[in-house]
């Protein structure tokens, strides 16, 4: 009888801490042995590939229930899958979880929908702290929180962010806040508008970096004074990371995230591209020495994880209205592992930094650790198997996502993910995805206190 279900044997294993060749052995959805593995019911020949944990995208929008026709939970999960993502954290801003009955009905919904596993974040609503004890005990992986009115969810203002924040830190809930001041942004907009701007420049000046700023010093404060644990959401550019890293200096727990965006699209491209350019907070970056910096500060632990933000809109969608009235949002679960490897390629980033700020750190921060985040024994068995020396062309044709369309059409990228395991299944290979749906819901951290 053999001794393990799955072996994988003779890759090079990426850890954060550094890398080594080794066989994985797996049984029962577990990695147990790392090292020289014996007989199995399927072995796999690594050689000359790294083996890397999946990565865990912990800021998706699949809008499924409430708008499916942007994004559904099969395709986007097999995006995710295909591309190397085998957890994600999803919340539709179309149908806001704010009950723990509404979390339930979710969760029921969702079953066999999903390729890879996944957890459900709740949104915190202003003036109702009452609701976070029991989402959180109810299983709510964290709490979006908008400190400005957007996609029709509510805004916080400071004081109602203190409360949640405060009944958050009282049963250890953790908390996701979008960054930008409401009455900033309001203000910029009525001056716009009154000019009759309708060009793409209109984001840049809209959603503008004073607003970015001032919300996410606030936000951040306010995570040190009352003890709570966050992250902020999109950190667009050095200067609302260095306030955040000030924080955490000072012993907040805040975390801030990156997504590719921010890095490789510049400021001027909404100028050409309009909506297709549509995300808050828009681009900053305006030249190579502004991508360089973001790079640096998730190398040194600044931005402490990655992200995609994955809120697609075909492109018929994106067309539909002007400047002001079409969806926000990007896809982006079918790139953003690509865009890291060839990142760690160009020596931008390291392939061990890519498991610590696209597999581990975000696990950790969002209690899904041990179980994910990392090649261990008795951690998932979420392996992906990357060839770091394939070479291919980012396509519109190639996205699985209901989008059809990628920012980065175009852009050529060293490093291409082959197979990609769930709990020792495959669920992914050369791009290829299976019809059946493995993927299972993950209760947050305060479902097992």
């Amino acid at each position: 009888m053999a001794d393990f279900d799955l072996a994988l044997r003779g890759g090079t294993i990426i850890t954060p801490e550094g890398r080594r060749r080794a066989d994985i052995g797996v049984r029962g959805g577990r990695i147990t042995a790392i090292g020289r593995v014996s007989d199995a019911h399927r072995v796999v020949d690594a050689d000359g590939m790294f083996l890397m944990p999946g990565g865990v995208d912990t800021h998706v929008h699949l809008m499924d229930p409430g708008s499916p026709e942007r994004e559904d939970f099969p395709t986007g999960t097999s995006a995710a899958a295909a591309a190397g993502v085998t957890t994600i954290i999803e919340h539709a801003h179309g149908r806001p979880l704010r009950t723990a009955a509404d979390l339930t009905q979710k969760v029921d919904y969702l079953r066999g929908r999903s390729h890879v596993d996944f957890g459900l974040a709740a949104h915190a609503w202003p003036g109702a702290t009452d609701a976070v004890a029991d989402l959180w005990a109810a299983g709510a992986a964290f709490f979006k929180v908008f400190t400005c009115t957007t996609h029709g969810i509510p805004g916080h203002d400071a004081a109602a962010l203190k409360a949640h924040l405060s009944a958050s830190a009282e049963v250890g809930a953790v908390s996701l806040m979008h960054c930008e001041d409401e009455s900033l942004t309001a203000a910029a907009e009525s001056i716009l508008r009154e000019q009759g701007r309708d060009d793409g420049g209109v984001l840049q000046d809209w959603r503008n970096r004073d607003a970015e700023v001032v919300a996410a010093a606030v936000a951040a404060m306010l995570v040190r004074r009352t003890g709570a644990h966050a992250s902020v959401a999109h950190v667009s550019h050095p200067e609302v990371a260095s306030y955040l890293h000030a924080e955490r200096q000072r012993g907040a727990r805040i975390n801030a995230e990156g997504c590719p965006q921010y890095f490789l699209t510049r400021e001027w491209e909404a100028l050409e591209h309009g909506a297709l350019r549509k995300f808050t907070p828009p681009a900053r970056a305006r030249n190579d020495a502004d991508e360089a910096e973001m790079w640096r500060l998730l190398r040194t632990g600044v931005l402490t994880h990655i992200s995609t933000d994955h809120a697609p809109s075909t492109l018929e969608q994106k067309a539909a209205g002007d400047i002001w009235e079409v969806h926000f949002g990007l896809p982006g679960l079918d790139t953003t592992m690509s865009i890291l490897l060839d990142a760690a390629a160009r020596d931008e980033l390291s392939y061990e930094d890519i498991t610590r700020v696209y597999s581990e750190t975000p696990a950790r921060i969002y209690g899904l650790a041990p179980r994910k985040g990392r090649l261990r024994v008795g951690a998932d068995a979420d392996i992906i198997v990357v060839d770091p020396a394939a070479r291919r062309v980012l396509r519109n044709e190639d996205v699985i996502s209901r989008a059809g369309w990628t920012p980065f059409n175009g852009r050529s990228v060293t490093g291409r993910v082959e197979q990609t395991y769930l709990r020792g299944d495959l669920i992914a290979e050369h791009g290829s995805v299976p019809a059946d749906p493995q993927g299972q819901w993950l209760p947050g951290a305060g479902k097992h206190r």
